[in-house]
C-alpha cells in the first residue's frame, strides 16, 4: 500500500503506542459487556415470552397430536430457573450482535480512509440485517418441518398394539437445539459480508472463489451436516443456503475487489 499521504482521501488516525491501542480496545470490549449486561436484564424481564416463542413451533406441532400427551419437562428443581437464564443470556446475546459489531467497527475505523469507510459501512449495516434474516429462516422454515419429522416417530400406541412411545422433551436439550439453529443460520448469512470483505481488501478474488467452488460445496455441505439436525431436510437446506450465499458472494466480489492497475 502507498505510505503516501492523500489530501482527498484523509485518514483520521494519528500515531498510538500500543498500550494505548490496548487501552481503546478494553474501552470497546467494556462497552460490549454493558450492552451485554442491559440486553440480559431486559431478556431476563422478558424471559417467559421469549420461552414461550422459542417453544411456539413445537407447542403448535403437539397440539395437533393430542394422541400424544406430550410435554416438554424440567428434569430437576433448579432447572427451571437455569432455562430461564439461559434464555435471558441467548436474548442478551442475539440483541447485543448490533451492538458488537458497531464496536468493532469503531475500533477499527480510525485506521481506514474515508474512501474505505464508504466502502466498509455496508456491510456494517448488512451484518445484522442479514443475521436476524438467517434466524428467521431458521425459525419460520426449518423448525416447523424439523419438528414434524421428529414427533412423526413418536406414537400413541392404540389398535395396532404397538407399544406408545410419547415424547417427553426436556425443555434444555430442546432450547440447546433452538439457540444453536438460529445463531447457525444467522452465522451463516454472514458468508457474504465475509468474502466481500475479503474481496475488498484483495486477501481473496472473484476468479478464486470460482476456482474454489467445488471444495468449498463440499464443506458446506459437511458444516451443514455438523450444524443442523439429524434429517435430511434440515441438512441440505443449511447446505444449500451455504451454496447460494457462496454464489452471490462471488457476484458482489467481482464489483468490489481491487481492479488491477494497467501499465
Amino acid at each position: 500500500m502507498d505510505a503516501t499521504p492523500n489530501i482527498e482521501d484523509p485518514i483520521n488516525d494519528k500515531p498510538m503506542p500500543l498500550l494505548e491501542h490496548l487501552v481503546e480496545l478494553r474501552r470497546r470490549l467494556l462497552y460490549s459487556m454493558v450492552a451485554f449486561l442491559l440486553m440480559f436484564a431486559v431478556s431476563w424481564y422478558f424471559a417467559r415470552d421469549i420461552y414461550a416463542f422459542l417453544a411456539a413451533p413445537l407447542e403448535g406441532l403437539l397440539a395437533q397430536r393430542p394422541e400424544l400427551q406430550g410435554a416438554i419437562i424440567a428434569t430437576g428443581l433448579t432447572r427451571p430457573f437455569l432455562v430461564y437464564l439461559k434464555v435471558a443470556m441467548f436474548g442478551g446475546a442475539f440483541m447485543g450482535f448490533p451492538i458488537f459489531a458497531t464496536q468493532i467497527w469503531l475500533f477499527v475505523a480510525p485506521g481506514l480512509y474515508r474512501s474505505e469507510k464508504k466502502a466498509l459501512l455496508p456491510f456494517l449495516i448488512a451484518t445484522p440485517v442479514l443475521f436476524i434474516t438467517g434466524a428467521a429462516i431458521a425459525y419460520y422454515f426449518v423448525f416447523p418441518v424439523a419438528w414434524k419429522f421428529f414427533l412423526s416417530y413418536f406414537s400413541g400406541g392404540g389398535a395396532s398394539g404397538a407399544l406408545a412411545i410419547k415424547p417427553q422433551i426436556d425443555v434444555n436439550d430442546y432450547l440447546g437445539l433452538v439457540m444453536k439453529l438460529l445463531f447457525a443460520f444467522g452465522l451463516t448469512f454472514e458468508v457474504p459480508v465475509l468474502l466481500t470483505l475479503l474481496a475488498r481488501v484483495g486477501i481473496v478474488s472473484s476468479k478464486g472463489l470460482k476456482r474454489a467452488r467445488r471444495y468449498a460445496f463440499v464443506g458446506m455441505f459437511v458444516l451443514a451436516a455438523i450444524l443442523a439436525p439429524p434429517d435430511v431436510y434440515s441438512q441440505v437446506a443449511l447446505a444449500l443456503l451455504l451454496v447460494l450465499l457462496y454464489e452471490i458472494s462471488i457476484i458482489v466480489a467481482r464489483f468490489v475487489e481491487p481492479k488491477p492497475v494497467e501499465a
